[in-house]
């Protein structure tokens, strides 16, 4: 089949409405990977046009084609334990946490992976709060989240090819990863006791939160670069909402809240205090 032509009016019309749907910015240097990505969606569904495609999407009948398009558009770069500076905070705020308890009681902590991927960040959040607490009863919870289906689905198998968990230490991978035989060989699947720690769900970071019970810590890195400065503060306002006060945000390396009007307080490159 030939390249079908992607024109200046139905990028604009493509772009402005993921845009409105999940704040997405497809600003003009996003034209050919528009293009490439949905270029793939047209052939398999047999549309025409771009245009065609955009009127599809726009309608109930089109609602599980949305869904598609949004996934083809995430982009979903993501690994165990990036940025290891955060593990170490998260561990040393855990760790405080747990010495201001009261002796003998485990604190409950809620954690809030938005942006989840395919799974490495919230599994290497569990996998990091079982080493503090060893075997006690863990009082946790960890929602994970992502407005893209197809990395959800990755991320609740726990399934991962060895060049995936090269960042996990080899005491971590022979604890908390089970080994691939046979057809899985070369693969690792994440353990029963950590996948039980965390809980999947889509969510799209513009619409209304549906968590009533307070955070203690939240993490969203390397999501908020794909959102233009209005979307970026109402997301950080939607953040210190569903923090508990003296609770963490914890956002990437290469963002920052600066040029943002928010309520949060600066304790160390990318991460935040309310």
């Amino acid at each position: 089949m030939a390249t079908i032509e992607l024109r200046d009016g139905d990028f604009e019309r493509i772009s402005r409405f993921v845009y409105d749907h999940c704040g997405i910015n497809l600003h003009e240097g996003k034209k050919e990977l528009v293009k490439a990505r949905l270029g793939k969606r047209l052939r398999e569904g047999n549309f025409r046009s771009f245009k065609e495609y955009y009127h599809y999407v726009t309608t109930p009948d089109g609602a599980d084609e949305l869904i598609a398009m949004i996934d083809s558009l995430s982009t979903n770069l993501t690994s165990f334990f990036r940025e290891a500076d955060h593990f170490r905070k998260l561990r040393e705020i855990v760790a405080e946490v747990m010495k201001k308890s009261r002796k003998g009681c485990i604190p409950k902590l809620r954690i809030w992976s938005a942006g989840c991927s395919s799974g490495e960040e919230p599994y290497s959040i569990a996998m990091s709060l079982r080493e503090i607490y060893g075997e006690h009863e863990i009082a946790l919870k960890i929602t994970a989240t992502d407005i893209s289906t197809k990395v959800l689905a990755a991320a609740m198998q726990g399934i991962y090819p060895g060049e995936k968990v090269g960042n996990v230490s080899s005491a971590l991978l022979k604890k908390y990863f089970q080994v691939g035989q046979r057809n899985w060989d070369g693969y690792y699947r994440v353990k029963r006791e950590i996948k039980d720690m965390v809980e999947f769900a889509r969510f799209n970071l513009i619409e209304e939160v549906p968590y009533r019970e307070p955070f203690d810590i939240i993490f969203c890195r390397n999501v908020m670069i794909y959102f233009d400065k209005t979307t970026q503060g109402a997301i950080v306002s939607k953040f210190f909402k569903c923090l508990r006060d003296g609770g963490y945000l914890f956002v990437g390396r290469s963002e920052s809240l600066t040029g943002l009007n928010h309520q949060f307080k600066y304790t160390e490159p990318s991460v935040y205090r309310k």
